[in-house]
């Protein structure tokens, strides 16, 4: 097997393992495909690595439907770390609160918003009004204003088109943040910064696992956690749109 190794000599204690661990735990659930684990170790990890191939719409609509079967094997609660995993968790990288909720709203809110949110103002990426509007959104999330009945879902956590590879099998994702979390907030993230046939990937997805009624009105809400990640680091457009998300978000809370 080719395969490629990053390393980091200032890696976290945990950083690698815990990719490991949502790599392989993505997939047990006999879903979409993740690039495969072939050694893992402080500072280092190893992974067979996926030749490209030019994005057609069948392996998109494949992609769809074996997204959908690897949420639907489940995880044990919101917030949910890898099964047998007890390190942290990160999103690139920054850590990510192991933070668990019998409630997505509330886990969304406070693990996976609040915390990058607030490193956003920190770095000067959002302004005080910004940072109210996204606070206010996120009180809406974590009174459960968007929750409903579906279980947590096994997500990607990271699902940006840059993490979705075209090989010549198919599609294979790399990169997660594995977690116990809400399916829209992998297609949200797929929608937020651009992959090749999105709209096969949701037909075929939608072939096996029909979304919701105004998933698409929710797409602002499961957007921003990626975008308090990207204002926390990557500059000020980023805290502009996620307070445009957060606006969004607050316009639909019922």
């Amino acid at each position: 097997m080719d395969t490629i190794v990053k390393q980091r000599a200032d890696a976290p204690p945990g950083f690698f393992e815990a990719e490991a661990a949502g790599i392989r735990w993505l997939a047990e659930a006999g879903g979409a495909a993740v690039a495969a684990v072939v050694d893992v170790s402080p500072g280092r990890i190893e992974l067979e690595r996926i030749e490209h191939a030019p994005p057609t719409a069948t392996a998109a609509h494949r992609f769809g439907r074996d997204l959908a079967a690897t949420h639907r094997a489940g995880a044990p609660a919101f917030g949910a770390a890898p099964e047998g995993w007890n390190g942290p968790l990160f999103i690139g990288r920054r850590e990510m609160p192991r933070i668990e909720s019998s409630t997505w709203g509330r886990f969304y809110a406070a693990g996976r918003v609040l915390p990058f949110a607030e490193a956003a103002v920190a770095a000067g990426n959002l302004t005080d009004t910004e940072w109210q509007a996204v606070q206010e959104a996120c009180e809406a999330v974590a009174e459960g204003h968007f929750n409903d009945d579906a279980p947590p879902s096994r997500i990607h956590g990271d699902l940006w088109g840059g993490n979705v590879l075209f090989g010549p099998d198919g599609v294979v994702m790399i990169d997660p943040a594995a977690h116990g979390g809400h399916a829209e907030t992998d297609l949200a993230m797929l929608a937020l910064f651009g992959v090749p046939h999105l709209a096969r990937i949701i037909e075929g997805y939608e072939s096996v696992a029909p979304l919701r009624t105004g998933w698409q009105e929710r797409t602002p809400l499961h957007q921003l956690h990626p975008l308090a990640v990207h204002a926390a680091g990557h500059g000020r457009a980023y805290g502009v749109e996620l307070a445009r998300a957060a606006r969004a978000t607050l316009a639909h809370a019922t």
